[in-house]
């Protein structure tokens, strides 16, 4: 199985994951990644933290990048 790694972009650093995880696809990879900014996005308003530009950076095990998600793209205003 695919391994995948999300990595946080804060500003101009990039936080890398070491760990990764064993997901079947690109898309399953990204839907974690949404489920995961949504969780971090719930905590910082329970906090009263500002909501800045942080994003993943969602990478295979080659290294390459397969997707960016950033965290103000989860959230729903309607």
């Amino acid at each position: 199985m695919p391994k995948f790694y999300f990595h946080v972009r804060k500003g101009g650093v990039l936080e890398r994951d070491r760990i990764g995880a064993e997901l079947p696809s690109v898309t399953i990879a990204y839907e974690e990644a949404v489920g995961a900014a949504r969780e971090i996005l719930a905590e910082k308003v329970r906090l009263g933290e500002v909501i800045d530009g942080e994003s993943f950076v969602i990478s295979n095990e080659q290294g390459s990048v397969v997707g960016e998600l950033p965290f103000r793209s989860v959230l729903r205003f309607d």
